[in-house]
């Protein structure tokens, strides 16, 4: 028997995910589902370091570029109510989301 709904958020828009995230709590609070979270886990940082000039003549300079990747946890029970408001959640395009149930 399922009991909660584990569910996953990554995104590199750290605004497009707190707004996802404060849907979610909102659907919970409207349903009276218990909710655990959002919980922030470890920002993961993408670098890429490349090099300025082509050739190999001159002072060697860089550009370092970085892409923060923020997720966040959330921990509730499996309500049909509360699940089938979660499906209707209009997502972003760069907000990943795993539903998991457990």
């Amino acid at each position: 028997m399922v009991r909660r709904a584990r569910i996953r958020l990554s995104s590199p828009s750290l605004d497009d995910l707190q707004r996802v995230c404060e849907e979610i709590k909102s659907i919970s609070q409207k349903t009276g589902v218990k909710m655990r979270g959002p919980i922030p886990l470890p920002t993961k940082k993408l670098i890429v370091t490349t090099r300025k000039a082509p050739s190999g003549q001159g002072s060697h300079t860089f550009d370092h570029w970085e892409m923060r990747v923020h997720k966040r946890l959330i921990d509730m029970d499996a309500e049909d109510r509360a699940l089938k408001s979660l499906m209707r959640v209009r997502i972003p395009d760069t907000v990943h989301i795993e539903i998991e149930l457990i």
